[in-house]
């Protein structure tokens, strides 16, 4: 594994960091306060490519690959948790998935405009009863000629009230994961709604949303993929979200680090720097080692996409890291901000909001520490 950066991925990195400081840093808090992203900033980020990351040029994406990805994410995660779900799930999710199991005339139709910001999509699968155990969703799509009504409802959809596409599972079979298809649907069609949810801890500017289903009628074209594989589609889309993920938080924590050693080499108590007390510097060393060890484990997850190798445990291991070092690395940049860092005027606050989710959703720490746990010694706690 290569572990140093092409001139091509450093280009991407200086291009993303200087347009994030420009179009977006300057506005989180007041995006934050109001709980929504000036949805302007979308066309303009797809300009820069981060909507095309990994989609080959064939269907309108920009190409490149997976450690190119995992570095935008880093740059959105430092910038705003917030702008990172949306083109998180939006590419990665939704994109990724139609790119690996879609038709071509599907392919053709959505990837263009997904990679362009034209398009964007939300991943319908959690819902009010079953987060974890997605095997047990209750939303169902009944055959009925040459189509499919799919009645039911999701819970915590980011990019719920935005999107214009959604990648629907629903139970189409029996019970258990065996019953479950995927259904790509237009926000526009009939029996859809979102209802946003507001009062957010953290990820405040993200559109975060309840879908329900009412009669909703969809031709048996959309279905993603074969009857019945929605599970494997589902899963396998998680698997390359943990390692965005991951990205995200090490941006998080890098930023943490960022604002924590400028801050203290400006703060003054006792008559010196607060930088040169060892305790300050004890904070700082353990974000710095987090930066790094989650960067590397998220590099490996991704070198392994790449190379085309089972990648599953590895984007485990990076997710649960680099998400647990996300809020570790806030909480320490709060302390070392001291009263300040629990205002908004300073963005440590907002780091620890958007990380502790972190930890939550794409699979909760306690789900990836079982993952890793069942590929160690061969036995499966889920049963």
């Amino acid at each position: 594994m290569e572990l140093s950066l092409n001139q091509d991925q450093l280009d991407f990195r200086d291009l993303a960091r200087e347009f994030l400081d420009k179009e977006v840093v300057p506005h989180r808090r007041e995006w934050d306060r109001a709980e929504r992203v000036d949805l302007a900033v979308i066309p303009k980020m797809a300009e820069i490519g981060f909507f095309g990351l990994t989609i080959p040029e064939e269907y309108g994406g920009f190409g490149g690959d997976y450690i190119s990805y995992c570095i935008g994410m880093e740059e959105l995660g430092r910038a705003d948790s917030a702008i990172r779900g949306i083109v998180s799930v939006s590419t990665g999710l939704v994109g990724k998935s139609i790119l690996s199991h879609g038709t071509e005339q599907q392919k053709h139709e959505w990837l263009p405009r997904i990679s362009s910001g034209e398009v964007l999509g939300c991943f319908g699968l959690t819902e009010p009863g079953n987060g974890s155990d997605p095997a047990h969703l209750r939303t169902r799509a009944a055959r009925d000629g040459d189509d499919y009504v799919i009645n039911g409802s999701k819970i915590f959809i980011t990019n719920g009230t935005w999107a214009h596409l959604c990648l629907v599972f629903a139970r189409t079979g029996g019970e258990g994961h065996r019953g479950i298809s995927a259904f790509l649907v237009p926000t526009d069609t009939p029996g859809f709604e979102a209802t946003e949810i507001h009062g957010k801890l953290g990820l405040r500017g993200q559109a975060t949303a309840e879908l329900s289903f009412s009669d909703m009628r969809v031709p048996a074209s959309a279905m993603l993929g074969e009857e019945g594989q929605g599970f494997s589609i589902a899963l396998g889309s998680l698997d390359k979200g943990r390692v965005s993920v991951a990205a995200g938080c090490v941006g998080i924590a890098m930023g943490c680090l960022s604002e924590s050693v400028r801050y203290s080499t400006e703060r003054e108590q006792f008559g010196r720097q607060i930088a040169s007390y060892q305790m300050i510097q004890e904070m700082i060393a353990r974000m710095s080692v987090d930066v790094d060890a989650g960067r590397l484990l998220t590099y490996r997850a991704a070198h392994l996409i790449e190379a085309g190798e089972n990648f599953g445990v590895a984007a485990s291991k990076a997710k649960y890291f680099a998400s647990e070092a996300a809020v570790r690395a806030a909480s320490d940049a709060i302390q070392i901000f001291g009263g300040y860092g629990y205002i908004d005027d300073y963005p440590v606050s907002k780091y620890l909001r958007d990380a502790r989710v972190m930890t939550l959703y794409e699979g909760t720490s306690q789900i990836q520490k079982l993952l890793i746990g069942r590929a160690e010694t061969g036995v499966n706690a889920f049963t």
